[in-house]
């Protein structure tokens, strides 16, 4: 074989890439690398004459290894050796290997960022070049420390060449992802935006990206980016520009650029000068004009960078909201897209519809394709694309076109994906309750909901018969089954009279579903069975057969298992007074008052309870005036056992507490406290302390300390409770439960699962328990920790106020003005808009209101943030 000189490549490499190609085996692939792994670390220890062209090929060989997904604990030293080569080849796979293998801890790393300053300082424009997208790559806090003072220095300099600006710009746009508290915004920043004007559009291009990054954060600080954005993608639009050439793809002049520069301009408001935002709005007319014109090549990439430009210039028109006939002619283009071949593109114009149906001057443009919509909602094949339609009926629905809008949301609800059935089950309510459809759009949600939560809205008025008729169709949710076991069973015999619901279909409607159901709804079910016995004598017998089977009395489920021994023995040896006494029909939820209210009369007096009484009932005159408000207290006791069902073991329990166990998928039956248990008073004299804060001492007294540690997510919350025993004498019977207040014909607000506890502690011991919290929906009374233990033989009763308040929920949101006044706008609604305007008593901590307002700006009901904005901050003023 003829010798290879070293000019001619890497043979070896070529070689073991060859060899580990051709093993047949993953056996023989790893004999093949362990074998070259002992050949390099043999070369690496035994040979210190090596040049630089072996450590080049046997770096690229361990990093092949690695890419193969075998680890590498060696060789990392002869990598760095590499960067101090002045070969661009043996330098270039010294940074390679750095960039993928070393990690952010490494001891190398000082030695790294020698090499690097040395490679930034030469000047030599390729070896920069490697050093900056080395940075870029690894990103670590570290380098970031190191050279976050001088990329700027690199980017804004007279002398450095272009290609280096690029890598510079991209590089410090790395680092302020990563570590943005260390590149700080400074004189540069004025010098960068310049760098717009700058003739080489590859550096335009990354400038852009990073001035997008930066505005974010300081629009002040780059305001004067504006004109000059506007003029260079002005100078790209016009036809027959000379700077192009390069840059021009598939007929189209510098696509990505232009994008670039229509979301620069969308981190600021129109611009105020006549002259330049007449001049944008010619680009963006151009733009329009541009998409109408017959496309110049068939190819796809030609569409691809045209479309681009168009969909990011509707969204900057959109943005602004502030120019009628553009937004009209943007609705206009968008509707020719709907009916496109191309899948993508109907997706992009349905989304972008979306949004043009919020604005007052395209609202009517956009009701114009309402029948283009719904025939696709009908007719596309990809479920994503019709998801888009459906968000844009109901984005362009109001009083006008209600009817027809939820009519054929209920038509095409049948044969919906399960997918889109929820988006539009969750929907719809807001428009097909002021329509007359209602009743029949709840008996089609009742058969597709995975929430059952929201029926306290309509079980008012939703037939008896609705469930039964729901449960004929083929397939049903679960949760379907579960409200129609519990309906039939306390009410079926109001509808037995009828042929089509006699007891027989009744209870065989109900069979049919017991082997799709899960363990909890089997259980239920069982219940409503013993129950049908008691109002159908007539099917007890095929009841008794069904509960006799060995399906039933030797399920290895145990709970189903007892309840089908003890059903069917209590349906033999139970006379029919006292089956009909035990399984008589569940009462009506009593009405009682909250103690919270109560505590309220007697502090500050009866004048205070009917203006709370008043709100709650304007709150709640939407709801067709017909249910007046009930305060309901339930009470989550921790020792109940997880299994119980919707409707007991037959009993009927006398509290209000079962309310949340009918309409709830996660909660237990929960029990009151013991009626002989004196009512505690509330301590909430630490609760104000907890309002921005999540851990400390909640309450102390001579025996009992409670401390509490939590933390929130979203709507999520999870709170860890200690309880400290101050005495020497042991807890006995120890037990909390969280009294939760609701109304009756709200939404469910707030839920708190409550993990059971030992209920012995012994004396100086610490129990900790662990509360699950829930908020479902805005919220005024914070939830009672209830404490009951004997000491000394004596009961102890402590009532605590839990600091679960409506804050802990909030997440903030950072926005400009004219992004907060702008979606502002967007809420038209009467009730949507709450505004107070006061004069300040004191002088104001700008620091400390700051703090506050951050933490109100969160997205929930504009009302909501006006009105707690107001109530935090009038301390201050």
């Amino acid at each position: 074989m003829p010798a290879v000189s070293k000019g001619d490549g890497m043979r070896g490499l070529a070689v073991f890439i060859s060899d580990i190609r051709n093993c047949k085996s993953k056996e023989a692939e790893v004999k093949r690398i362990n074998k070259e792994l002992a050949n390099i670390r043999s070369k690496f220890k035994g040979d210190k004459a090596l040049d630089g062209y072996s450590k080049k090929k046997y770096v690229c060989k361990l990093l092949f290894i690695f890419l193969l997904g075998h680890d590498i604990d060696f060789g990392h030293m002869e990598a760095v050796n590499l960067l101090s080569s002045n070969k661009y080849t043996e330098k270039q796979i010294g940074y390679l290997f750095i960039s993928v293998l070393v990690n952010s801890n490494s001891d190398l790393i000082r030695l790294i960022n020698n090499a690097i300053k040395n490679d930034l300082a030469s000047r030599n424009p390729t070896f920069m070049n490697l050093a900056l997208h080395c940075i870029a790559n690894v990103g670590s806090r570290e380098m970031a420390e190191a050279f976050a003072a001088e990329i700027p220095r690199i980017l804004v300099a007279g002398d450095t060449m272009d290609s280096v600006k690029q890598s510079a710009a991209l590089c410090l746009l790395r680092l302020n992802r990563t570590s943005p508290d260390l590149v700080a915004v400074g004189e540069w920043t004025s010098r960068v935006v310049h760098l717009l004007n700058d003739q080489h559009l590859g550096v335009v291009t990354a400038a852009t990206s990073l001035i997008i990054t930066l505005a974010q954060k300081n629009p002040d600080e780059l305001k004067t980016s504006v004109p000059l954005a506007v003029g260079r993608l002005s100078r790209i639009v016009t036809p027959a520009s000379s700077d192009l050439q390069d840059y021009t793809y598939y007929f189209v002049p510098a696509p990505w650029l232009s994008v670039k520069l229509l979301r620069l301009l969308q981190c600021y408001p129109p611009p105020e000068d006549a002259a330049i935002r007449s001049r944008l709005t010619e680009c963006l007319e151009a733009i329009l004009n541009k998409a109408q014109e017959p496309p110049k090549s068939k190819k796809v990439q030609h569409s691809n960078a045209k479309y681009a430009v168009l969909f990011e210039a509707i969204s900057l028109i959109i943005h602004h909201d502030s120019e009628p006939n553009l937004l009209v002619r943007a609705c206009n283009q968008l509707g020719q897209f709907l009916q496109h071949r191309e899948t993508n593109l109907r997706y992009l114009a349905l989304e972008s519809m979306c949004m043009l149906a919020s604005s007052e001057f395209s609202h009517e443009a956009v009701k114009t394709h309402i029948e283009t919509v719904i025939n696709a909602l009908k007719t596309e094949r990809d479920v994503s694309v019709r998801q888009r339609a459906v968000d844009l009926l109901y984005a362009m629905c109001d009083r006008s076109n209600a009817k027809q809008i939820v009519a054929e949301m209920l038509g095409y609800l049948e044969t919906a994906d399960y997918s889109i059935r929820e988006e539009i089950v969750r929907q719809t309510p807001p428009f097909a309750a002021k329509s007359k459809i209602f009743v029949g759009f709840t008996l089609h949600f009742l058969s597709f909901s995975k929430s059952i939560k929201w029926l306290l809205h309509f079980l008012y008025f939703v037939l008896i018969l609705l469930p039964l008729q729901a449960l004929q169709a083929p397939a049903c949710h679960e949760n379907l089954v579960k409200v129609g076991g519990y309906i039939l069973g306390e009410f079926g015999n109001l509808i037995a009279g009828d042929p089509r619901s006699s007891p027989l279909v009744q209870f065989n409607l109900l069979h049919s579903k017991f082997h799709l159901c899960s363990v909890p709804s089997r259980a239920l079910l069982l219940s409503t069975y013993i129950k049908f016995i008691n109002l159908f004598p007539e099917i007890k017998g095929t009841i008794q057969e069904v509960l006799r089977s060995d399906s039933q009395l030797r399920n290895s489920d145990v709970e189903l298992q007892q309840r089908a021994v003890e059903y069917l023995r209590l349906s033999y040896v139970a006379s029919t007074d006292i089956l009909a006494t035990v399984l008589e029909e569940m009462p009506p939820f009593p009405e009682r008052e909250s103690s919270i209210l109560a505590k309220l009369k007697k502090r500050k007096g009866p004048g205070v309870l009917p203006d709370v009484e008043e709100s709650r009932k304007d709150k709640n005159a939407s709801f067709n005036g017909a249910v007046e408000t009930v305060n309901v207290k339930t009470v989550a006791q921790t020792s109940m056992p997880q299994s119980a069902d919707l409707l007991g073991n037959g009993s009927a329990p006398s509290s209000g507490s079962l309310l949340v166990d009918i309409f709830s998928e996660n909660h237990s039956p929960s029990t009151p406290p013991a009626t002989g248990a004196p009512a505690a008073p509330v301590f909430d004299e630490n609760f104000s302390r907890f309002v921005c804060k999540n851990n400390g001492v909640l309450f102390e007294n001579q025996l009992l300390q409670i401390g509490l540690k939590s933390e929130f997510r979203q709507n999520l919350g999870r709170m860890y409770v200690f309880y400290g025993n101050k005495t020497s004498t042991q807890f006995l019977n120890f037990s909390s439960s969280v009294i939760l207040y609701y109304v009756l014909n709200c939404l469910l607000q707030l839920m708190v699962h409550v993990k059971p506890v030992d209920p012995t502690v012994d004396g100086g011991a610490q129990l900790q328990q662990t509360l699950n919290i829930e908020c479902l929906a805005d919220f005024v009374e914070a939830p009672i920790l209830n404490i009951q233990f004997r000491y000394g033989g004596t009961l102890q009763t402590i009532a605590v106020k839990l600091p679960i308040t409506l804050n802990k929920f909030f997440q903030p949101t950072e926005m400009t003005s004219q992004d907060f006044f702008q979606r502002w706008k967007q809420l038209s609604a009467p009730q949507q808009e709450v505004q107070k305007i006061f004069k300040a008593k004191h002088s104001m901590d700008t620091e400390i209101t700051k703090a506050k307002m951050y933490r109100l700006t969160l997205r929930t009901s504009r009302d909501a943030v006006s009105q707690r904005l107001c109530d935090l901050l009038s301390d201050q003023f």
